[in-house]
């Protein structure tokens, strides 16, 4: 499935994790959850596998597992491609402008008489 599978012959690494607060596209996080627990990884786990293999310009699937984020991307709606990434802008908030720039008005009681 995953082109990253364990070495057995290997030592374990040890590293240091910690937890961090990624925005990302709302589609493409359904795709890769979906993906990470097909595989029975973890999302962190997932990413670091996909990044570690970018980095050293190697795929990180193979055709099996493609043919399932292909499944997972039509299932999600995914349309976005990799030459996309440079073009994504995020939607305006439908709170967007509200309040922006401008000090917040205090609410204040009445006095009842």
């Amino acid at each position: 499935m995953v082109t990253y599978a364990r070495n057995e012959t290997r030592k374990p690494r040890i590293v240091e994790r910690v937890q961090t607060g990624v925005r990302m596209e709302k589609r493409l996080l359904k795709v890769l959850k979906g993906l990470a627990e097909l595989l029975d990884l973890s999302l962190g786990d997932l990413l670091e596998g996909i990044v570690l293999h970018a980095f050293e310009g190697k795929p990180p699937f193979d055709e099996e597992s493609r043919g399932r984020i292909r499944e997972l991307e039509k299932i999600y709606g995914l349309d976005l491609e990799a030459a996309d990434s440079h073009r994504l802008v995020e939607r305006p908030a439908a709170t967007a402008g509200r309040g922006k720039g401008k000090a917040a008005r205090p609410r204040t009681r009445r006095r009842r008489r």
